[in-house]
């Protein structure tokens, strides 16, 4: 009974894995190496572009409603009891800083 189940989602499975795969041939030289630089040059690019258009501004935008979320909250903390504390909002100003920067120089440093 169990294995009536099983075999054709088996099957189906097989199927859909057939119908899905491609095969990578190596321009007809067998040079397989170069084959994949080549797709990593072309897909390096496309990486690249969504990092610096779309992951940065991201991460820059989340540490910037943080920054001034703390430093509001520092500041409420400030009037309550007459101190104000430095290090949560400098530690989010620096990682704000360090990511608003990245994209002039972290390609350099990957390598790319």
């Amino acid at each position: 009974m169990k294995m009536k189940r099983i075999l054709p989602v088996l099957c189906v499975v097989v199927l859909l894995v057939c119908m899905f795969s491609t095969t990578a041939y190596a321009a007809g030289s067998g040079n397989v190496a170069g084959a994949v630089e080549g797709t990593w040059k072309t897909a390096s690019q496309q990486i690249k572009t969504v990092v610096n258009n779309v992951v940065f501004p991201a991460i820059d935008l989340i540490l910037a409603v943080f920054f001034f979320a703390k430093l509001g909250t520092a500041y409420f903390d400030y009037r309550k009891h007459g101190q104000f504390e430095w290090a949560e909002p400098a530690i989010l100003f620096a990682c704000l800083v360090f990511t608003l920067t990245a994209p002039l120089y972290i390609w350099s440093v990957v390598g790319m």
